[in-house]
């Protein structure tokens, strides 16, 4: 018997009826009517079902405040990362600026009983004034326990340029020596705040606005992740986006006091940059040189009075401060207009055992040797200011504490890093093919790659040039600097030719490389190898060396790690929920 199909067609015969699904149609649509209809049936017309109602969405909830501020953490900290990351590291390293420089400089000899303080600075003056009797500004920084040789810098009015001149001396004799020419620790000092190859008012713009970024990136973060100091004592390793953030987030609780101590202290360093109008309302620029005075020293040198006379003892001053202030407390002396009956001689105390930078200086008259002015305080605004700039700098700081600052920066540093790799990390997982992700995640990780990578590469690198380049060389100081940069225009390169996870191996086991073969390449090229500083207790060679294979295993553990790490891969489907081929549902 034939069976009927919904809309009363038969079905042919024998076949089975599947019941259709109820359409939307069927829904408010009258029920189909029987094929034959008895006679004296009324026809009565069913009634019509009321049509639905469309569902209505509820209203979306309002953002929180930890919604918004995740937000703010994760852009904030992104368009600024990869200068920030650079600022951290070479300002992490400029703890050791000092050390640094006499690493690169192997020829200096540390004497083992530094001269007075009196004596050395009276030869080398005299020996300025020797070869530059017209000089009408000298400043001389005499030998400390972290750097033994003498520096001066004075104004020649022979020279070209700005007519500043800049030697090394030694302090027991007052001859200048002869080292290689480098920046040392100071290049990554200046970059740290200042970047190079742009006007450094410039640069110290670009480092304010990255630092205020900072800033509101550590404020937005603490804010954001509730569970912060929780989680400090939670790592889950080998889980992927997951061990990133643990790790972000430890590495940023455990030095949490000292980044916002570091990125707050440098705002206020350049304060008056950021915000001159005070010192602008000021009337006259004498009020102007005064609030200097009061911040940094800055002795004005003034007329002269066209009058020759001879200058006070060099010696004999030194030593009046250092009766005042105790042995040792010297750290340099200025000399204005030496020769002429308004000379004035500053003597200015050493600022290491004190936080606060603000000067505290005796000031000479440099015919007679009266006293004219002792400096040993400065207003409660200048000395709070002096004092985040020391908190800043750290040169208070002995040895331990030194490298404590080091390695809690060194944490901070790692902190910026692994938030620049979770932005990748997270947002991996949502591209529609991990392995062609769009113009914007290429970009950030192929800069994350070079900024990161690529400027350990760099920076090792620079510690090459200083030992390969010729000693003769004219500009070797600046080679250096290009040598440095053309290295990470390499590296940068190298991420954007080669495939991520390949850049990522190569320039971190590069980076190893460089690092651990230093100190084999500082045996061959000159008289202090790791063996030989050892068995003299020359700490300083002998640290610095150990140091850069410490850091060369660290990158060596991070290569092996990229390499053996093995993303896990989500299985993709096809449109409709419907298993892709060789998928089970």
């Amino acid at each position: 018997m034939s069976g009927l199909f919904r809309d009363g067609r038969a079905s042919p015969e024998g076949m089975p009826v599947r019941a259709a699904r109820p359409s939307a149609e069927s829904a408010i649509e009258p029920a189909a009517e029987p094929a034959i209809k008895p006679a004296l049936q009324p026809a009565v017309k069913p009634a019509m079902k009321p049509a639905m109602k469309p569902a209505i969405k509820p209203a979306a909830r309002p953002r929180g405040i930890r919604q918004t501020m995740s937000d703010l953490h994760i852009w904030t900290g992104l368009l600024a990362g990869w200068i920030l990351y650079a600022m951290f590291l070479t300002g992490t390293v400029s703890f050791f600026r000092d050390e640094i420089s006499r690493y690169m400089r192997p020829e200096l000899q540390a004497a083992a009983v530094p001269p007075p303080a009196g004596a050395a600075a009276a030869r080398i003056v005299g020996g300025i004034l020797a070869r530059t009797p017209g000089t009408p500004q000298l400043s001389v920084t005499l030998p400390s326990p972290r750097d033994p040789a003498a520096f001066a810098f004075w104004r020649d009015p022979h020279a070209a340029g700005r007519g500043f001149r800049t030697e090394t001396f030694d302090a027991e004799t007052g001859e200048r020596l002869s080292a290689r020419d480098t920046r040392g620790g100071d290049f990554f000092y200046f970059f740290h705040f200042n970047l190079h190859y742009m006007p450094p008012l410039w640069g110290r713009w670009i480092a304010g606005l990255c630092a205020m970024f900072m800033l509101v990136a550590i404020v937005s973060g603490v804010i954001t992740h509730k569970k912060i100091f929780t989680d400090f004592f939670t790592f889950r390793w080998g889980k992927g986006q997951r061990s990133w953030l643990d790790a972000h987030a430890a590495l940023s609780v455990l030095g949490l006091p000292f980044h916002f101590m570091i990125t707050w202290s440098g705002l206020i360093t350049l304060m008056v940059l950021y915000m001159p109008w005070p010192m602008q309302a000021l009337p006259t620029p004498a009020d102007r040189a005064a609030m200097t005075s009061e911040m940094r020293f800055f002795l004005p040198p003034g007329k002269p009075a066209r009058e020759p006379a001879a200058l006070a003892s060099i010696e004999s001053l030194v030593a009046q401060a250092e009766r005042r202030w105790g042995a040792g407390s010297v750290g340099g002396v200025q000399v204005a207009h030496p020769g002429d009956a308004q000379a004035r001689v500053a003597v200015v105390r050493r600022q290491s055992g004190q936080i606060a930078t603000t000067p505290r200086y005796l000031l000479f008259d440099g015919v007679s040797g009266e006293l004219l002015r002792a400096k040993d305080a400065s207003g409660p605004m200048a000395t709070a200011q002096g004092v985040l700039y020391g908190l800043h700098l750290g040169r208070y700081a002995d040895p331990a504490l030194r490298w404590l600052y080091f390695l809690v920066s060194l944490a901070g540093t790692a902190m910026v890093g692994s938030g620049l790799v979770l932005w990748t990390v997270k947002r991996r997982t949502g591209l529609p093919d991990p392995q062609k992700p769009h113009f914007g995640f290429r970009l950030v990780e192929r800069l994350n790659i070079a900024a990161i990578a690529g400027l350990s590469v760099a920076m090792a690198a620079f510690f090459w040039f200083n030992r390969l380049l010729p000693v003769d060389l004219a500009g070797r100081a600046d080679w250096e600097i290009h040598g440095f940069f053309i290295i990470w225009a390499l590296a940068l390169a190298a991420a954007c030719l080669r495939p991520a996870r390949r850049a990522w191996i190569e320039l971190l086991a590069a980076a190893a490389a460089l690092l651990a073969l230093l100190p084999v390449l500082n045996a061959c090229v000159t008289d202090r190898p790791l063996w030989h500083s050892l068995r003299a207790g020359d700490w300083l060679f002998a640290g610095l060396d150990l140091t850069l294979l410490a850091l060369a295993a660290l990158h060596a553990r991070m290569a092996l790690q990229v390499a053996r790490h093995r993303p896990a891969v989500r299985p993709s489907r096809r449109r409709g929920g419907v298993p892709a081929a060789g998928e089970s549902a």
